[in-house]
């Protein structure tokens, strides 16, 4: 996961943590993680965290005012850990022999992400769909730049296609995003069904290639 700026970072009395203070901050943020893979965040106590990280309910109060702090700090971690996926739209050469491995890898990624965010993505989901703002807007963040990056791509195609108008670019990073992001959050939902979620990156990868492409 990716980690913040430790100038970014602030205690809860205002203070800029030193190293030590820095690693508890993190260990008691990834103990939040581990806890909520199991269980509500709203049901999760800051004892628990606390006796989970091997430390006191009073330590866990110098760096968050309360579990919700600490979930929000992990969802801005999250949030910016979205460059990986960002990255494979901006590198592929779309108009290469590549373009469909870069798809392919994008669509990996895209799951990737979301099993190893799982948790916190649940929390978002959740929070969103109840209107926290907080929330709503890491979520936008989290998605808006890999949309904006297949609609850049996108737009590069206009006037290439053989058949038909050119769709909106911006429809079609909204469109895929949308897809992919679905998708990623459904995987067990789709073995449970028996379909291998492996099989499912392979036609979101052909769906990629062609919305981008038109080819």
């Amino acid at each position: 996961m990716a980690t913040s700026n430790p100038t970014d970072v602030r205690a809860s009395d205002g203070r800029v943590p030193g190293l030590r203070g820095l690693a508890t901050r993190s260990r008691l943020l990834e103990c939040t993680e581990r806890l909520l893979a199991d269980r509500s965040y709203r049901e999760l106590r800051v004892i628990d965290v606390a006796r989970a990280a091997g430390t006191s309910p009073a330590t866990f109060y110098q760096y968050f005012p309360g579990v919700e702090a600490a979930v929000l700090a992990l969802a801005e971690q999250m949030a910016d850990d979205r460059e990986r996926l960002i990255r494979i739209v901006r590198d592929t050469n779309w108009a290469g022999p590549r373009a469909q491995a870069g798809a392919r890898a994008l669509a990996a990624e895209f799951v990737e992400f979301w099993h190893d965010h799982d948790s916190v993505l649940r929390v978002v989901d959740l929070a969103s769909a109840e209107g926290d703002p907080r929330f709503r807007a890491l979520r936008t963040r989290l998605l808006s730049e890999v949309t904006a990056a297949l609609a850049e791509v996108a737009t590069g195609w206009r006037g290439t296609r053989r058949r038909g108008a050119d769709p909106d670019p911006r429809a079609v990073g909204a469109v895929l995003v949308s897809m992919l992001s679905h998708v990623a959050a459904h995987q067990r939902g789709l073995e449970a069904s028996g379909i291998r979620v492996a099989d499912a990156q392979i036609v979101m990868a052909e769906l990629i290639h062609r919305a981008v492409t038109g080819r």
